[in-house]
């Protein structure tokens, strides 16, 4: 807990001084006012979040918290557990679909073992096991309040290191068969919708199998009652270590004055956790795109997020995020490259 409270209290509000630098420099560039459209907008956050009217974003990372979830005994998900434990290992070594859209965009891809049903011996892999996946949340709480605060406490502690080596723009990703089960949860607590409306097939449960998964969650909710009014006492009781280890990294990335990428539904849950324990936090991320789970815009409207990119992707992984690098970075390039009427020494026409 104690590191934890040390990241909360270095959370500061956005800069506005350099953001205000940052619109009167963007209104006076050589192009019709708000005519780059979105990108003046990130382009101003950055300046807010860094402090700086031309930050750098040259140093990329994704970070992967991975996990399993007790949940899945009930039959919340397609695939088997195992496909967990298989998929870390490729994400590790460069072959998933994250990995080569991070190659693309020039991103380190880290992977976090938080949670891992079993072991894993590949050195590629981050370990910081808290315990080898969450309980069954249907019949009790997913892990204890301890738990919780550690599994955050990783996510911190790793994305802090990645910010020590220099990175200056960080995603969230994720890995965890039946997470969008307890991500559901979390939605359906904090924003106080019905679990039918926002349950979702994750990666392809049939759909005659989705009243059970609506059933499930409305039983986790039930037997755990989740207090909305405190984001850590919701994430023990119906969330996911693999949510925690992201809420942590996006906690770091506010402290430290990082931009961090919110990949798609699950880490939009593990935003809502984040901002419900620190909301300064929500200023500090940046919302990649739109999921096709079913949850997904009612997860970005509460948190107030205009994802930019709408493309049918419900990977997960940091795939959207890793796609997002290059208009970001492109919004700071904008501001710093493209000159202003002043400099081209001519009127405004």
């Amino acid at each position: 807990m104690k590191k934890l409270n040390q990241i909360l209290e270095r959370i500061q509000p956005l800069d506005q001084q350099t953001m205000e630098e940052a619109r009167s420099r963007i209104d006076h560039l050589i192009k019709p006012q708000r005519s780059l459209g979105k990108l003046e907008d990130i382009a101003v956050q950055l300046s807010g979040i860094t402090g700086k009217l031309h930050p750098k974003l040259d140093n990329k990372a994704i970070i992967v918290m991975v996990a399993d979830h007790g949940v899945c005994e009930e039959g919340i998900s397609a695939a088997p557990q195992s496909v967990t434990h298989l998929m870390t290992g490729y994400i590790a070594n460069g072959v998933s679909g994250v990995c080569a859209l991070a190659a693309q965009a020039g991103a380190q891809v880290i992977t976090v073992d938080i949670g891992v049903a079993g072991d894993l011996a590949d050195s590629k892999i981050i370990h910081k096991k808290i315990r080898p996946g969450t309980a069954n949340m249907s019949k009790e709480p997913a892990m204890t309040r301890e738990e919780a605060i550690k599994a955050i406490e990783v996510g911190i502690e790793i994305a802090e290191q990645e910010i020590k080596n220099g990175k200056n723009l960080l995603g969230t990703g994720e890995m965890g068969i039946g997470n969008t089960t307890p991500s559901t949860a979390i939605l359906a607590v904090m924003s106080q919708t019905a679990p039918e409306e926002i349950t979702g097939v994750g990666a392809n449960l049939p759909k005659e199998q989705l009243d059970n998964k609506v059933a499930v969650i409305k039983r986790a909710i039930e037997i755990n009652k989740p207090d909305k009014n405190d984001g850590i006492d919701v994430l023990y009781k119906v969330g996911g270590l693999d949510i925690a280890g992201m809420a942590g990294v996006m906690l770091a990335g506010a402290a430290n004055r990082v931009p961090v990428v919110v990949d798609g539904y699950i880490s939009t849950a593990a935003a809502i956790i984040a901002t419900a324990i620190e909301p300064k936090v929500r200023d500090y991320l940046i919302c990649s795109h739109a999921s096709e789970e079913k949850g997904s815009a009612k997860a970005s409207a509460f948190l107030g997020f205009e994802p930019m990119l709408n493309l049918d992707m419900r990977l997960g992984e940091g795939t959207g995020a890793a796609l997002s690098f290059n208009i970001i970075e492109a919004a700071a390039f904008m501001n710093e490259k493209m000159i202003t009427f002043q400099e081209a020494g001519i009127g405004v026409v």
